[in-house]
């Protein structure tokens, strides 16, 4: 019976000292090609946590180091991320998820008689003019839309008369420090996620040698570096390729990947 004690209380100390280790709520991001992100829901299959993304994408769940977590919704594909060292000590997390294709076993185009001959179907369907914004030449045809955090910011900042209190009063309440943040986390993610959309993920595991499962864990690594910042803004594909080339040789010797 004492020895059973003595099991019993070694197994709860091992117990306390695994959860008593370093806690912290993780931020972070989900996104998609399509867009649709909110309502994702994120679970920590180690501590049985969940929460979910609000409308723009965004989350916060406690984790600790090594913690399992759990991508999925109805539209997306299950994706699973490993709270690895990198990840527990980012500022925030990114995390890109890949859109659950329908595929249709036959596809009939009979209403327009087409031939399946690309070049014959062109002379004998009848296109209307695409009437774009561009197109038609106008002058805001290529004005960037602002985003939500942007508008927000752009009203909490702005106000006319002789004492503008609308500034003043969301200086005042931190809302403005706020929506700041905020805005410069999304031009931070919109960085990231541009960059993986300009090369398909097999490259990342052929030539950089970086394993499927360490991609996004990669791109937290270069995130942290100043310098990401500046070379994904050239938009010079070569340039950032080569930047992600030696990039990848110090990931990999960091994470003994050789």
């Amino acid at each position: 019976m004492r020895n059973k004690f003595l099991i019993f209380f070694l197994g709860g100390s091992v117990l306390i000292s695994a959860q008593s280790g370093p806690k912290k709520d993780l931020e972070g991001k989900v996104s998609s090609k399509s867009g649709d992100v909110a309502a994702t829901h994120v679970l920590n299959t180690t501590t049985q946590r969940a929460t979910i993304t609000d409308i723009n994408g965004f989350f916060s769940i406690p984790v600790h180091l090594n913690d399992t977590l759990v991508f999925s919704a109805v539209q997306f594909k299950k994706k699973q991320i490993v709270v690895t060292r990198s990840i527990f000590e980012s500022k925030s997390l990114s995390v890109p998820l890949e859109d659950v294709l329908t595929q249709l076993d036959e596809v009939v185009v009979t209403p327009y008689n087409l031939s399946g001959d690309i070049f014959k179907d062109l002379e004998t369907l009848r296109i209307k003019p695409i009437v774009t914004a561009s197109t038609l030449g106008l002058p805001n045809a290529y004005v960037r839309v602002l985003t939500k955090p942007e508008r927000e910011l752009f009203e909490a900042t702005s106000g006319g008369g002789f004492l503008p209190l609308n500034p003043i009063l969301n200086g005042i309440s931190g809302r403005t420090k706020m929506l700041k943040k905020r805005v410069a986390r999304d031009r931070l993610y919109g960085r990231t996620e541009r960059v993986r959309e300009f090369y398909v993920d097999s490259l990342y595991s052929t030539e950089l040698k970086i394993p499927n499962t360490k991609i996004d864990d990669f791109f937290y690594f270069c995130e942290v570096d100043p310098t990401f910042q500046t070379v994904v803004d050239t938009h010079d594909l070569f340039k950032i390729w080569e930047y992600l080339k030696t990039k990848s040789l110090l990931y990999r010797k960091h994470n003994n990947l050789e």
